[in-house]
């Protein structure tokens, strides 16, 4: 039995089924250390701590948001790892102190220490010489790396991490909850759409409303197709952010068409807003995955997605159409493509229904045990 120990920020909710998995594998005894329960300056998560299967502790802390920079310091972090006596250290990324503090305690007490890293060479952080040189000098000391998908290992690779150190753990979110959620939904369909005032068709976009996931680029693209194509669709944002004044008058000066803003909608009621979507619409300029596309695929709906996003070369496929970053014209004409063929958009749904079946919790706990039992057994 292999004490795997995993570092992680948040209690996520889209990692708690995964985490709930690996503490399922054989040979694997599974600690996880939050170094926070949430992010609220970044996040308006609920945290779903009875559906923890798995032993974890929270780690007492100091978090403060200096302009976008988010100091996170936290306290007795090497008592918590000298008690739960790991085996294997798994580090979800090298940005906080208790990601160094971690790593030089593996060191000293000769511990695997495996780096869970999702950055990819398109991340807007990857042109910043300062993190750049930080980032390889952790890369140095690590025993092995889990990835996400190709973008990642594609860097590491680029980085030039050697091919056996690299562990493929794709990415995964409760594929039954949302699958299962999104077809009750559409049982009740016409219901669900007049409680939450939602146009009989749409495009949709999930997350926070920020420039960086091109939220401007999307309501500019939805105002320029044509007239009777925006009298027949709408637009949802889901999400709330420093951008929604900005949006909301721009939706304004739209006519005709329907610029609808939910604002944060949980986890539980996301499968609505996807099941009775057309199309989600993921314009990011950076992203290092972009977990509202295994959501929206989860509930077969077609993609739209920029090339940057880590995700783009895994998940987009023939389920959706890829554009470039900033690219209204790109963009628009996508959106046209899929909004004007029907039988497209079931074509492109049955296909994200198929695709996402290989992205499970089960499926990324298998690669992050295959990680620390195949490097452990090196030692």
């Amino acid at each position: 039995m292999r004490r795997v120990v995993i570092l992680t920020e948040i209690i996520a909710p889209y990692r708690i089924p995964v985490f709930n998995a690996l503490a399922r594998t054989a040979g694997i005894d599974l600690h996880v250390i939050f170094l926070s329960k949430t992010d609220t300056s970044m996040r308006q998560w609920r945290v779903y701590e009875n559906e923890i299967k798995f032993s974890y502790e929270v780690l007492p802390g100091w978090r403060r948001r200096f302009g976008k920079y988010n100091v996170l310091l936290n306290y007795r972090l090497g008592e918590a790892l000298s008690q739960s006596r790991p085996g294997v250290i798994v580090c979800g990324g090298y940005n906080y102190l208790a990601s160094w503090q971690a790593m030089r305690w593996a060191r000293r007490h000769r511990v695997r220490f495996v780096l869970w890293s999702e950055s990819t060479a398109q991340d807007s952080r990857s042109e910043h010489l300062l993190v750049e040189s930080l980032k390889r000098e952790f890369l140095k000391r690590c025993t092995g790396f889990v990835v996400p998908g190709h973008a990642a290992q594609e860097y590491l690779l680029r980085l030039r991490v050697p091919p056996p150190k690299i562990f493929m753990a794709r990415n995964a979110v409760d594929l039954k909850l949302f699958s299962n959620s999104a077809e009750a939904i559409s049982q009740q369909a016409d219901r669900v759409r007049a409680e939450l005032a939602l146009p009989d068709r749409y495009f949709l976009f999930v997350g926070r409303l920020v420039r960086a996931k091109g939220v401007l680029d999307l309501i500019e693209a939805y105002a320029s197709l044509p007239a009777e194509l925006r009298s027949e669709i709408g637009l949802v944002y889901v999400g709330d952010g420093p951008l929604r004044s900005e949006l909301e008058a721009a939706a304004r000066d739209i006519f005709p068409g329907l610029v609808h803003f939910a604002g944060f909608v949980d986890r539980d009621q996301l499968p609505a807003y996807y099941k009775l979507a057309e199309c989600l619409v993921l314009p990011t300029h950076s992203d290092t995955w972009g977990m509202v596309i295994n959501e929206a695929m989860a509930c077969s709906l077609p993609v739209i997605c920029t090339h940057v996003a880590g995700c783009a070369a895994d998940l987009i496929k023939n389920n959706g159409r890829l554009v470039a970053p900033g690219n209204v014209t790109q963009l628009a004409a996508a959106m046209r493509e899929i909004a004007n063929n029907s039988d497209l958009r079931l074509r492109m749904s049955r296909e994200s229904q198929t695709l996402i079946q290989e992205f499970s919790p089960e499926t990324c706990a298998a690669g992050i045990a295959q990680a620390s039992l195949a490097l452990e057994a090196h030692v």
